[in-house]
Order: C-alpha cells, then structure tokens, then sequence
C-alpha cells in the first residue's frame, strides 16, 4: 500500500487532480466538448446553448479555467473561450505514465516468480 499518499498528493499531481475534478461534472465535459479545433466561444454563445443561467455557466467557466483546461481572451466587452489541448494532454500522459509504471512492475514481479502450477 501507498500510504505516503494518505495525505498530501505529490506536487505534480495536483494539477491531474484539479483537471480530473473539472471534469467529474457533465455540464463541463459538455461544455469542451462544444469547443471545435481551435475554436474560440464567448461566455454568450455558450450560456444561450445550454439549460443554465448564465451565473451558472460562468461558475462553469471558472472551474474549467482554474484547471488550466480552458482561457480566456477579452475582445471588447466580451470574453471568449478556447481548450488548452496540452493541458488536458499532460494530464492524460501523467496518468498514464503512472499506470504503465504500475504495469511494468506487475509484469517484473509475475517474471521474477515464474509460472505457477497447481502440482
């Protein structure tokens, strides 16, 4: 068991946690998903596109935003939106890293013990 992780996360998995946090609400995963390539939407577009008032979407924004998953740019009086790709990349490729860590060492130890026979 893991028990140095009981009580604080290592500092470069905070990150993963805030983004896997954001998108533990289907509202937000709704919300990138609007998001064509390189796209770019306004705080209007996507609050008249879904069944929320627009504090709620704005509260939405700001959590996806906190996560480093969206940013915004102000044109004007507007705000629009666009994904950061990488973001959501690094944190993918942090846990995946972290399973094929996992993976590797299960595949060592089932090497290290040999076959196993019922005799």
């Amino acid at each position: 068991m893991r028990t140095q992780y009981l009580h604080n996360l290592p500092a470069d998995w905070k990150p993963v946690a805030r983004i896997f946090a954001a998108l533990g609400d289907s509202t937000r995963q709704t919300i990138l998903l609007l998001f064509e390539p390189g796209e770019r939407l306004s705080i209007k577009t996507i609050a008249d596109l879904l069944p929320f008032s627009r504090t709620a979407v704005v509260h939405h924004l700001k959590v996806l935003e906190d996560a480093g998953l969206i940013s915004p740019e102000k044109r004007g009086r507007d705000v629009y939106y666009h994904v950061e790709l990488e973001t959501a990349l690094d944190a993918l490729e942090r846990v995946g890293a972290y399973v094929r860590d996992d993976l590797r060492i299960l595949a060592e130890a089932r090497a290290d013990t040999g076959p196993h026979t019922n005799e």
